[in-house]
């Protein structure tokens, strides 16, 4: 009799336990269902947003890409907390083993990309972006990715070069536009009108430095993104964290599923 107590406590208990993972596991993938979809709505209105959204996204790379990397992540997103609050509430085996499959993906993949940009961290210091500017950058080819790409970044953050406008000196873009010392993407936003503006951009064009941006992107950029990447860092760990529970979540329900 008393062994059949305990027997019988023991299921109870074992019982309550996956319950309990099974609701935890429902709350927290349901929370993932709603970011996906936040950020697949915030994706597909600045895509076809009639206010001039789309255009400014389609001149510049960096918020063009930026809106499909939101777009691919709140897709992953609602995938994964779909499958999970289905496999949760159901306790389907099937769906389950998937989202632990998918997350196990995500979490190999988030791995190697840290792995890799530790071992080319040497490829992201101002040597060598300087040394890339130099030999590539055309200043007026909108149809290079590279060279739209920086003239994308001089112009969101008001910089030049990147260390200073001096790095224009011996590159590529002087031996194909000699009478220019700087690219346009370097002067400052005129706001004066007609004569006066064109008057501005032609000093800065030549090299008057009272009428172009002085500082540097790479120093620009630093400072800018500064608090973002401890942030970042910080909410890299969290999500980490999130999907080893996440897998270990699912696996227990899936092997206590009878």
């Amino acid at each position: 009799m008393g062994q059949g107590e305990a027997s019988a406590r023991g299921t109870t208990m074992e019982g309550d336990c996956l319950s309990c993972i099974k609701y935890l596991m429902f709350v927290f993938n349901f929370l993932i269902f709603l970011g996906g979809s936040f950020l697949l709505g915030v994706g597909v209105w600045v895509l076809v947003d009639p206010t001039g959204f789309r255009e400014i996204i389609a001149a510049n790379p960096l918020l063009f890409t930026g809106v499909y990397v939101i777009l691919g992540m709140g897709g992953m997103l609602f995938l994964l907390g779909f499958l999970g609050c289905c496999g949760a509430i159901r306790e389907n085996k099937c769906l389950l083993l998937f989202f632990f499959m998918l997350i196990l993906l995500i979490f190999l993949a988030e791995l190697a990309a840290a792995i890799l940009a530790f071992i080319f961290r040497e490829h992201l210091t101002r040597e060598y972006f300087t040394k890339e500017l130099k030999r590539h950058y055309q200043g007026y080819n909108n149809t290079d990715v590279f060279t739209s790409t920086w003239n994308a970044i001089m112009t969101t953050f008001d910089c030049c070069g990147v260390n200073s406008p001096e790095d224009f000196r011996d590159s590529l873009f002087r031996r194909i536009n000699p009478v220019h010392a700087v690219p346009e993407a370097c002067c400052q936003r005129a706001s004066q009108a007609g004569d006066l503006a064109s008057i501005s951009q032609e000093q800065c064009l030549t090299g008057n430095m009272m009428f172009r941006n002085n500082k540097g992107c790479y120093s620009a950029v630093v400072d800018y993104f500064e608090l973002y990447i401890y942030v970042a860092g910080a909410l890299a760990i969290v999500v980490l964290t999130i999907e080893l529970f996440a897998m270990v979540f699912a696996m227990c329900l899936f092997r206590g599923i009878q």
